[in-house]
């Protein structure tokens, strides 16, 4: 495990313990993006490990927004790209659009996940949030399957985000019960 501050290298899995700045930062990111995109209207959430109090995480915050069904995707792309995030379009999940900003050293800190209001990211990534922060057995079980997960898959990332689709899978469908 590493100390709490945003960052890390790209492919690496290494957890931190829960740090209140998370949120903080998350505040600050949050007025930073809605000075970015001017008029448009959307819904930024705090999603991902680092939004959960407690839980063990890689030390980079998930940032979601939540854009009307009814906008055009191409101004808020424009948005985030001026806003400093490095857009790498669907990146595996369609009708997702992911960016990512990172620090001079090419440390990432942030990912952001740019979802329709309704869609089903918009709705999963609240639901997972929303159900570890009210059962926190289940986020307890997730902690240590995030340990295991990471001695196991150190530098695969995609191995360790691979290793943890059954278990959201499984509560998804205890937040939807």
């Amino acid at each position: 495990m590493t100390a709490s501050p945003l960052g890390l290298p790209s492919g690496l899995v290494v957890l931190a313990q829960s740090d209140a700045s998370w949120s903080e930062h998350f505040m600050r990111e949050q007025a930073r993006l809605r000075d970015a995109m001017g008029g448009l209207v959307a819904r930024i959430e705090h999603v991902g490990s680092t939004a959960i109090p407690g839980l063990l995480a890689k030390p980079i915050l998930d940032v979601m927004i939540v854009r009307p069904r009814a906008s055009v995707l191409a101004p808020y792309l424009r948005a985030l790209v001026n806003a400093e995030y490095r857009y790498r379009g669907e990146n595996g999940l369609p009708g997702r659009e992911y960016f990512l900003r990172e620090l001079p050293d090419g440390r990432r800190t942030h990912h952001l996940h740019l979802v329709l209001e309704g869609g089903r990211y918009s709705d999963e990534y609240l639901a997972f949030r929303d159900y570890l922060r009210r059962v926190p057995l289940r986020a307890a079980q997730y902690a240590s399957l995030k340990q295991a997960l990471a001695a196991q898959f150190a530098d695969d990332r995609e191995s360790y985000t691979n290793g943890k689709a059954e278990f959201v899978r499984d509560t998804l469908r205890l937040a939807r019960a």
